[in-house]
């Protein structure tokens, strides 16, 4: 595999030295400056893409190239939404990036409700919880039919919750869903978040599957001429939230992408921490499925329960059987490099570390990106490819 690490530009606390030694030779970035919709120009990635490699490391991945919530709902100024995005893509391929990571999540990108989770050894872990998401849904926000979407007893054990929570819990609860975590692509007020969710009225599971072929079937055509690799990232977590419907979270859903959008330069950004969290997704399956157009990895663990909460495991424990999936790597790349493709290194990278030693102390901090908890899941996720290489 090729390793890769996540970097968020010059303001990120983990410099582009510290990822050299942690060992990654490949960096995995996107240009946050930029506004949602707006074109990347070929200036602007230039730049990027030197201050990387003059730091001896290259810029294999673009996570992510985010689409506009008007694509995803096909309304407003979504056509010229669109052709910016093609052209987003040109300047990147003029200027030698090819594998690009995106999401088609409703509103929210990744979601947690706690950033700190203490673990048994001290370290701090990233955590969903569900009753905090209910508890938020039903009394922070307060979403029109939101009672529906949940039992009698969940309304219940909701309420007591909020009842008996403190002013803090109700503000990191809110400010963990709302505002953004590293990475994501928008932050929003109370008022703005129920704005939003007001434009995904109408719009269920079938509209938003229907939604996002129409825009793969705009985009693919481009990407072949390119030869970019486009990777859909899977929904995280792989479930409807705040009555938000999501359409990336199983095989049948990437089946139905695939069948409509066959080309193999649509693909898929294989997260084991995200499609883990569903106890009925069949990982090992799943990527064999699909095996031929996995152009990007996230290799983390969650351990789930049975209320629907989980948190973010060390790398090679949790929910995750992580000998199983990087055996189903190491094949597919041979199967690869034995039809001579160019890409049979596929890049993968750590996701989300846990906060330990020194950065436990540290004033500035990226929630599951900082620099020691990622360098431990890489140098194990090295040695197991290393081990499982000598043996197969």
């Amino acid at each position: 595999m090729t390793q890769t690490w996540r970097w968020y530009g010059p303001k990120d606390p983990v410099s582009l030295s510290d990822i050299r030694q942690a060992g990654a030779t490949g960096i995995v970035n996107a240009l946050h400056h930029i506004s949602n919709g707006a074109v990347w120009s070929e200036v602007e990635i230039r730049k990027r893409k030197y201050e990387i490699e003059v730091s001896g490391l290259s810029w294999d991945v673009v996570e992510s190239l985010p689409v506009h919530e008007n694509i995803k709902t096909r309304t407003g100024d979504f056509e010229q939404l669109i052709e910016n995005y093609k052209v987003s893509m040109k300047n990147l391929a003029n200027c030698g990036v090819f594998v690009i990571c995106y999401n088609f999540m409703p509103i929210l990108d990744w979601t947690r409700t706690r950033l700190d989770k203490v673990l048994e050894d001290g370290s701090l872990a990233l955590e969903f919880n569900a009753l905090e998401l209910r508890l938020f849904d039903l009394y922070i926000l307060k979403r029109e039919g939101a009672k529906k979407d949940y039992s009698a007893k969940e309304i219940s054990q909701a309420k007591i919750q909020f009842e008996n929570s403190s002013s803090n819990d109700i503000q990191r609860i809110s400010d963990n869903i709302l505002k953004g975590l590293p990475g994501s692509e928008e932050g929003y007020s109370l008022e703005e978040f129920s704005a939003m969710l007001n434009t995904y009225k109408g719009i269920g599971p079938d509209k938003l599957r229907l939604n996002l072929v129409q825009f793969l079937s705009d985009i693919i055509p481009v990407a072949e001429s390119l030869g970019i690799r486009m990777c859909i990232h899977p929904d995280d977590p792989p479930f409807s939230l705040l009555g938000l419907p999501r359409v990336v979270s199983k095989l049948e859903d990437y089946k139905y992408i695939f069948d409509n959008v066959p080309p193999l330069s649509n693909g898929i950004t294989f997260c084991t921490g995200s499609l883990g969290v569903r106890p009925d997704n069949d990982l090992p399956a799943i990527f064999n499925a699909f095996a031929d157009r996995v152009h990007f990895l996230h290799l983390r663990s969650t351990k789930r329960d049975t209320d629907g909460n989980f948190y973010e495991a060390d790398h090679l424990e949790g929910d995750v059987d992580m000998h199983e999936i990087i055996t189903c790597v190491i094949k597919e790349q041979r199967r690869r490099a034995n039809q001579n493709r160019d890409d049979a290194s596929i890049p993968m990278r750590p996701d989300h570390g846990h906060q330990m030693l020194d950065d436990l102390f540290k004033e500035k901090i990226n929630p599951g990106y900082s620099a020691i908890g990622r360098l431990k899941g890489l140098a194990e996720l090295r040695g197991l490819e290393w081990g499982i290489n000598r043996l197969i």
